[in-house]
């Protein structure tokens, strides 16, 4: 049975994320929650507080969900580097987390409602985007790139454009662009010259 604080988080995780942080007022995540707000304070002592917890619950659900479906995809690492535009292609589509379907990055939207780089809230966002590098970044080692990092870099900025284009354009297929993009850069960093 899930826990008081963990149906606060995960209501306010789905409203936040379709409704935006700050257009989402405590009352209706309480409502929506059913719990009173003396509940609320006994957790978190403010909504920004409730805001980051979000944010932790999103960090690791979305990159355990993107891991684990590159993992599952193949044990060559250069077609995890792949699979990962599939993986989002499926998020795109709706296909990859139950009830929320797809309202963009929570990150990125985290990042442009609180655009102050040292608000706790972009710097968590920031922390993020960091963690998928770091990942990316071993794949790209695993799979012999000459340069692990800038391939890494190059992926993520792939990853980063198709969320954002799937997102404002309604364009899902922009992970299989992305992807085609990713083959050319996956190559090239790979290719003995």
């Amino acid at each position: 049975m899930q826990s008081r604080r963990d149906e606060l988080v995960d209501t306010a995780l789905r409203l936040f994320y379709t409704q935006g942080f700050n257009a989402t007022g405590i009352d209706k995540i309480l409502s929506e929650a059913g719990v009173a707000k003396m509940t609320l304070y006994k957790h978190f002592r403010s909504k920004d507080e409730l805001i980051l917890a979000v944010l932790h619950r999103r960090d690791e659900q979305f990159r355990n969900w993107l891991m684990g479906e590159m993992e599952r995809a193949s044990a060559n690492p250069r077609e995890r580097l792949l699979a990962m535009f599939d993986a989002i292609e499926d998020w795109f589509q709706g296909r990859a987390f139950k009830g929320l379907g797809f309202s963009g990055c929570a990150f990125i939207n985290a990042a442009g409602e609180f655009g102050d780089q040292n608000h706790p809230a972009h710097r968590t966002a920031a922390e993020h985007k960091r963690r998928i590098v770091e990942y990316l970044e071993r794949l790209c080692a695993q799979a012999g790139a000459r340069d692990p990092r800038d391939l890494a870099e190059q992926l993520a900025l792939l990853k980063e454009g198709a969320i954002v284009t799937a997102h404002v354009r309604g364009m899902p297929e922009s992970a299989g662009i992305a992807k085609r993009m990713a083959v050319g850069a996956i190559d090239a960093a790979l290719r003995d010259d």
